[in-house]
């Protein structure tokens, strides 16, 4: 039986870069995950699921590539590859990651782990052989798994979640994807764009419900453009599955019975305590998450936790935050650990979505006064020359002091483009000192400048 000073449960996001950190504190460390390196981001979340989709955007500037003055003649794609290639980058990133916890001297190992009422915990290897862990201090950091619908049974081939999708033998003729969320949207990119005919079921009133209106909706006109059917305000009634096909009864706005050869079920995730916790061990609970302080502690004593496990927002930016947020808590007792107030969030399909801080309908809930600047992609050089002018940056600007309340992207590179907003916000940049910062042109970031200009029509080139 080890000692250590923290012992973390889970290796993703928040496990491995929370263990990290406790070691570069001088402290020993050991993160027990039950798969690999990396948890479910980076073996079957965000890393995979990007990879596939720069296969689609690759494939379709390819199809379009006439309109860049190359001629390609026919072209063709091999579905096991494309897939291989997003399990080979998974694999390659989680040796590194598992480098990382050794060049740190953090003590890895491959197992079930389960947390006990004495606070020891128990791991169970591959091989069968159990151990016993002692720590002065846990943290859980399992994460969530994917939520499955009442009376829908996955069987990984015709009825999958987003787990099994990553990994598909073979490319679906038709898809049912049932929520539109960032996961629901990705995939329905992903798979029209090699040519599966795609039925997206919300049962909001528009794609990507959580971004701003305005950019929900322009993305969805753009899906569906894509080919893509979107199906709105309307809900699974029941699922009736074959070896070979699967029957969807919906209800709400579009009431019908449509099938399909496959279903992915996307509509959202839930804590992985089983997957944490023996039995007996009784955490207080939030909404399924665990309840923490505000030092990252929960329930029990010495018991910290992090990331999705502790609720939403699931994103493993987020989740990285919080474990360096408490584990500096947890070794100094003067550190007042933060919590996550504001946060990029980031959809990977093309054209891409991205935002910070509030919504247009979020600020007029708070009564706030504030001025709205847009600035499209057609209006930039850059965007034009690159052939990607449609989008649009959309800025909030508080008033009188002309703060940033929020800002949302829908358009070429705006997942990188956000990053600039979000600097903006943490150092307390007014939209003044964006406009006076000279931005290099021609870039894609000039619209952040142009977008802030143009909320006191000032913008140059609209």
């Amino acid at each position: 039986m080890a000692t250590y000073d923290l012992a973390v449960l889970g290796g993703g996001p928040a496990g491995y870069v929370g263990a990290i950190r406790a070691a570069q504190l001088g402290k020993k460390v050991i993160v027990i995950e039950k798969e690999r390196a990396g948890g479910t981001c980076l073996n079957w979340g965000c890393i995979p699921s990007k990879s596939l989709l720069k296969n689609a955007e690759v494939y379709q500037h390819i199809l379009h590539a006439e309109e860049y003055g190359i001629t390609t003649g026919k072209v063709s794609f091999d579905f096991a590859k494309v897939i291989g290639r997003s399990r080979n980058v998974s694999d390659r990133i989680a040796k590194g990651v598992e480098f990382l916890l050794k060049a740190k001297k953090v003590d890895y190992l491959v197992g079930e782990g389960k947390l006990g009422a004495d606070r020891k915990i128990k791991v169970k290897t591959a091989d069968g052989k159990s151990q016993v862990i002692e720590s002065t201090n846990v943290m859980l950091a399992t994460g969530c798994l994917p939520r499955v619908l009442p009376g829908m049974k996955v069987d990984g081939k015709v009825v999958m979640t987003s787990r099994e999708a990553l990994e598909m033998k073979k490319q679906p003729k038709s898809i049912i994807i049932l929520g539109a969320g960032a996961i629901g949207v990705e995939f329905a990119y992903f798979l029209n764009s090699f040519g599966t005919k795609v039925t997206l079921v919300e049962m909001k009133s528009r794609v990507l419900p959580i971004e701003d209106e305005e950019i929900s909706d322009m993305l969805g006109k753009n899906l569906a453009k894509q080919g893509i059917e979107i199906l709105t305000e309307t809900s699974m009634e029941s699922v009736t599955a074959s070896a070979s096909a699967v029957k969807v009864k919906l209800s709400g706005k579009n009431a019908k019975t449509i099938e399909a050869d496959a279903l992915l079920c996307a509509v959202g995730v839930q804590a992985n305590l089983d997957g944490a916790l023996d039995a007996g061990v009784k955490l207080d609970l939030d909404r399924g998450y665990v309840k923490v302080d505000g030092r990252y502690k929960s329930s029990m004593p010495g018991v910290f936790a992090a990331g999705d496990i502790i609720g939403p927002p699931w994103l493993a930016h987020v989740a990285s935050f919080e474990a360096i947020e408490a584990v500096n808590g947890i070794f100094d007792a003067k550190y007042q650990p933060k919590k996550v107030t504001t946060f990029p969030g980031c959809t990977y399909c093309q054209p891409q979505v991205a935002s910070i801080g509030l919504t247009e309908a979020a600020a007029k809930e708070k009564k706030l006064k504030f001025k709205v600047g847009r600035f499209p992609y057609r209006a930039s050089g850059r965007a034009v020359a690159s052939g990607d002018s449609e989008g649009m940056v959309k800025i909030l600007i508080g008033e009188p002091h002309g703060e940033i309340l929020g800002a949302h992207i829908i358009g070429a590179e705006a997942t990188e483009l956000i990053a600039e907003v979000g600097l903006g916000m943490t150092l307390e940049a007014t939209a003044d000192e964006i406009a006076h910062t000279i931005h290099a042109h021609p870039t894609l970031t000039e619209m952040i400048k142009e977008a802030t200009e143009a909320a006191v029509g000032h913008a140059i080139h609209i």
